[in-house]
């Protein structure tokens, strides 16, 4: 059987699963997969499902974007992306409207930076041009912090 190309995910598991101190078979049955099956995604033979890698990184304790980085499902500036939302949003610290005003400046720095997501690109050919879109932002953050000074909210 040939290795297929999937970048150096079977490595990086190995070093994972020897860094947790789990044999081939302790991390296949904590992720639900075949050791026979854990053995060769390990030696390049098999390429995982997003499904799996997922169980995987669960078993192991790590980003499954981290995996899926490595197998080639994803871009490195969507794991970025996607670690930053989940950050933001994993914050215990700020309420969720917070959470969403964060998000909408994220997001309009990062369409300021030329990083539009293709859906967004799609939708924007559509549209005419309007107000600078930091400035919906902006708003949002002085509302925000209108609220947060108003005791009576």
């Amino acid at each position: 059987m040939a290795s297929l190309n999937v970048g150096n995910l079977g490595e990086y598991l190995r070093e994972q699963r020897n860094a947790a101190q789990l044999s081939l078979r302790q991390l296949a049955d904590a992720a639900g997969v075949s050791n026979p099956y854990l053995s060769q995604i390990e030696r390049g033979l098999r390429k995982p499902s997003a499904e799996v890698l997922q169980q995987v990184a669960k078993a192991l304790r790590i980003s499954a974007e981290t995996l899926y980085v490595r197998a080639g499902i994803l871009d490195e500036r969507e794991r970025e992306e996607l670690e930053t939302r989940a950050v933001i949003l994993a914050d215990p610290s700020i309420n969720e409207r917070q959470k969403n005003v964060l998000l909408q400046i994220y997001d309009s720095f990062r369409r300021e930076n030329g990083f539009v997501p293709e859906t967004d690109k799609a939708d924007k050919a559509d549209e005419t041009p309007e107000a600078d879109e930091t400035s919906g932002a902006g708003d949002a953050l002085k509302a925000d912090a209108a609220e947060d000074d108003n005791p009576h909210s």
